[in-house]
């Protein structure tokens, strides 16, 4: 892939380059684009396995430019991990929300094995410890939206 074009997809059309909490406004991104998909669940994961597939490709390319580790540039992983954690959840602003606070936390905490995947480094890094975040925040809505009586 192209470096330019890597750039634009890994820091999700240049948000990465934002110059306050890059990850977090890319988080928020993922929400619009997990609220807007929430009615065509088909399109919603064929939407989330494009960002993710592209990510996998995009983001190693971009952190061997910048010659760092995980750059903050690279925000691909935080839409992708974001959708993960809404899907197949009932998406109203309360789920959503608790949603986004539950990711970040998961996303900056990186508890086992999210922690030993960031290791491995590159793509697969920057992506895997962001989809284990995606999924903890999302078996931990399952799980909460059910006892409270809301799924």
């Amino acid at each position: 892939m192209d470096q330019k074009l890597a750039r634009f997809f890994a820091t999700f059309g240049y948000i990465g380059h934002f110059p306050m909490a890059p990850g977090s406004i890319a988080s928020a991104a993922g929400v619009g684009l997990a609220f807007a998909l929430r009615d065509h669940a088909v399109i919603y994961v064929l939407v989330a396995f494009f960002v993710t597939a592209i990510g996998f490709c995009s983001a190693g390319i971009v952190e061997k430019a910048e010659g760092k580790k995980d750059p903050g540039c690279v925000v691909i992983d935080e839409v992708s991990g974001m959708m993960i954690s809404l899907f197949g959840l009932p998406l109203s602003w309360p789920v959503m929300l608790v949603g986004f606070f539950l990711f970040r936390a998961f996303d900056m905490f990186k508890i086992y094995p999210a922690n030993k995947l960031e290791d491995m480094g590159g793509s697969f890094g920057i992506m895997s410890d962001d989809i284990a975040a995606g999924l903890y925040a999302n078996l931990t809505l399952q799980v909460a939206l059910r006892l409270a009586g809301w799924m």
